[in-house]
């Protein structure tokens, strides 16, 4: 079908953009190269500064590798003037894209320019040009069935008089349930057809887009917020608790400047348990807040956007209701919601096997993480996250709830909890919070703890003040199985998150050692190190412990273990007792692995380079292509872990903790929300593997 999907709609907003994010998502599983395409964009787009945010969205995915610059056809201004001529250049640029892509997505006009019965024609003229098999984007909103059927006859039939071939139909912001029960009801042709429900959050707009609507500008609050979706309006004109009783999740209030207790009622009850998070305020009628208001305003600290503007109450309500929102890069929630429909209603395998793109043999960063985040979404389970009141805690955890990858318990004081999500503007309300120090099960707790902890002379009066530690309190949680897994570190040391599990969890049978590996995303595949994180200096036994929990935690992931134990020195070369250690323990390894490929002692260049294989180990299975590299210290593991993380541009994820009964993984103090997200997804993929092994005993 060659190496293009042109995905094109018959009229705007109908959520094409979700569409192509969703395409372009599924393409970076199976290709390394993703190009994205735009034939046609307004003349301020391309000429003037102004940049066509549908790009800007998908050029932002990791993925994709076009430039703005190249991902630009041409212009109405152009297709207007000579549509022969316009056609030609979009074809001479499409193939410039393509030569450096494995697929590029070609994403059709918006119909925001002046608009023609002929502009989808002109999109499948296009299509046929560049020999793109067809994407059809129907808008489902507040349409039957019989309406839907009757927008997809008229468009099947235009793309086949201009001889575009159909793949595939997603009738999108579907509200009928006929045809969000039966979508291939609507499509009289044998293709691909999905149907995905309508989600106010992808057209709702943001607190910034209500702001230009007004022509208003911001007072106070922290401008990154206003990035926030609005759900709707709630306009104040009468007393507090009546206004207190209107408010509902992300609104934003309409209120004179003249009326300062609506304002300092509203942010009481968007930092309440008891209230809805309120998006913004906007303050009508060119009124100023009195001086004393704000000063009180800035003294506590509040973050939530006041938005000024000199219109009148009708005239800002009407402005505010006419504004749409858009799907744009600066929205992650809208990102995430948008990534999580298109992959439960569509089938993504499917869709990319009818285009007939054939799966690279590469396994780069994005794809190693996709097949984390897949996994863990496919069986979900339940993570218990301690730290919770920590900023980039709350927003993986949004990320988290959004994209369905697990459930999750945030610990802390939830009024706290609360009011840092609503300054942030994340969504956690799908999360459980609970508190330690106030829990119902912080009793039995103490006494699960007392008990198991007797022998070192701990009483229930010290194992009461204990579990009331987050770590220690999570820790309780995933051994008496109120939780499958636990992540922390993001501002506790290691050793404060390992030692409760060591307490309580303890190792599993046959290993005695708890250790830790990191996998090492590289350009085109992803090694295991091992151990980098928490056993300083192991000794034969504890470095045999690590190469067999690693080469399991490897095989787990998907890696073929083949283990190389490292030295300074390759089979016999070298001598001394740092080679007599890694000696020793590659032969323990093998008296309890014996079908685990191992080799010991062996240089990092040996094991990685097949061409120094064949001078320094020409016999062996495992030099020259090693999975997985067993350190013989920490200060070794730690040092090549970081500087193949920044000299070679690798993506390191971990530490993943390995050897205990239940999963519980350490977080770097400088993780990042990416870093949050993909280690839950690990301990859920961990929880998972657990309970088949549980189940097959």
């Amino acid at each position: 079908m060659g190496n293009s999907v042109y995905i094109a709609s018959v009229e705007g907003f109908t959520g094409k953009s979700t569409v192509a994010l969703g395409v372009v998502e599924q393409l970076s599983r199976r290709v390394r190269r993703v190009g994205v395409f735009r034939p046609i964009v307004r003349g301020d787009a391309a000429t003037t500064g102004g940049r066509d945010y549908v790009l800007d969205m998908l050029l932002a995915h990791d993925a994709v590798v076009t430039t703005y610059d190249d991902a630009v056809g041409t212009t109405y201004d152009a297709v207007h003037a000579d549509p022969v001529a316009a056609i030609e250049r979009i074809i001479e640029r499409h193939h410039a894209v393509a030569d450096g892509c494995d697929v590029v997505v070609v994403v059709g006009t918006d119909y925001t320019d002046v608009a023609t019965p002929t502009e989808f024609s002109y999109n499948a003229r296009i299509a046929a040009n560049l020999a793109s098999p067809v994407l059809l984007v129907l808008n489902g909103a507040d349409r039957t069935r019989a309406e839907v059927t009757a927008v997809s006859d008229v468009a099947v039939g235009e793309l086949e008089a201009n001889h575009a071939e159909l793949f595939a139909v997603v009738v999108n912001r579907v509200t009928d349930a006929e045809v969000a029960a039966d979508p291939a009801e609507v499509v009289d042709r044998d293709v691909l057809v999905y149907a995905i429900p309508d989600d106010p959050l992808l057209s709702a707009p943001t607190v910034s887009d209500l702001m230009s609507a007004c022509d208003g500008r911001l007072v106070m609050g922290d401008e990154s917020l206003l990035g926030r979706e609005a759900s709707g309006f709630v306009v104040a004109a009468m007393t507090l608790p009546n206004v207190l009783d209107r408010l509902f999740e992300s609104a934003v209030v309409v209120t004179p400047g003249d009326r300062p207790e609506i304002v300092l009622g509203v942010l009481t009850a968007h930092a309440s348990t008891e209230f809805p998070q309120v998006a913004g305020i906007v303050l009508n009628g060119g009124i100023a807040l009195p001086e004393q208001v704000e000063r009180l305003l800035l003294g506590v600290g509040s973050t939530m956007p006041i938005v000024a503007t000199d219109l009148g109450t009708y005239d800002t309500a009407a402005a505010l209701t006419g504004r749409r929102g858009r799907l744009t890069r600066e929205s992650p929630r809208k990102l995430a919601t948008a990534l999580a429909a298109f992959a439960e209603h569509v089938d993504g395998e499917a869709l990319l096997d009818r285009l007939e793109v054939a799966r690279t043999t590469a396994v780069t960063p994005l794809m190693f993480e996709h097949e984390l985040l897949d996994r863990a979404t496919a069986e979900r389970k339940h993570i218990v996250l301690p730290e919770g009141g920590e900023d980039r805690i709350l927003r993986a955890a949004d990320i988290l709830l959004r994209r369905g990858v697990a459930e999750l318990t945030l610990l802390g004081d939830p009024v706290t909890i609360t009011a840092r999500a609503a300054r942030l503007g994340v969504d956690v309300s799908g999360a459980r919070v609970v508190d330690p120090r106030t829990s119902d099960d912080r009793e039995h707790f103490a006494q699960e703890y007392e008990r198991r902890r007797r022998h070192r002379g701990v009483d229930l009066e010290e194992a009461r003040t204990t579990v009331a530690d987050v770590s220690y309190f999570g820790t309780m949680m995933v051994e008496l199985g109120h939780a499958d897994g636990m992540v922390s570190g993001a501002v506790h040391t290691t050793a404060h998150t390992i030692r409760p599990a060591l307490e309580v969890v303890k190792t599993v049978p046959g290993v005695s050692t708890v250790s830790s590996v990191f996998f090492m995303c590289l350009e085109n595949q992803v090694l295991v190190y091992g151990d980098c994180a928490v056993v300083v200096d192991p000794d034969a036994e504890q470095l045999a412990d690590i190469a067999i929990s690693s080469a399991r935690t490897a095989a787990a992931f998907g890696i073929d273990p083949r283990v190389a134990m490292l030295s300074y020195s390759t089979g016999t070369s070298g001598t001394g007792s740092d080679v007599e250690k890694v000696l020793n323990a590659t032969g323990l390894a093998q008296e309890r692995a014996p079908d685990l490929p191992i080799e010991g002692p062996i240089q990092y260049d040996a094991a990685i380079d097949l061409a120094v294989a064949r001078t320094k180990l020409p016999e062996s299975d495992v030099a020259g292509r090693a999975t997985v590299f067993v350190f013989p210290d920490l200060n070794t593991g730690n040092n090549t872990y970081k500087a193949v993380q920044r000299s070679a541009a690798a993506v390191a994820v971990g530490p993943v903790l390995q050897g205990l009964r239940k999963p519980v993984n350490d977080l770097s103090r400088g993780a990042t929300v990416r870093d949050i997200v993909n280690t839950v997804a690990i301990t859920a993929i961990q929880a998972q593997q657990l309970g088949q092994v549980s189940s097959s005993a």
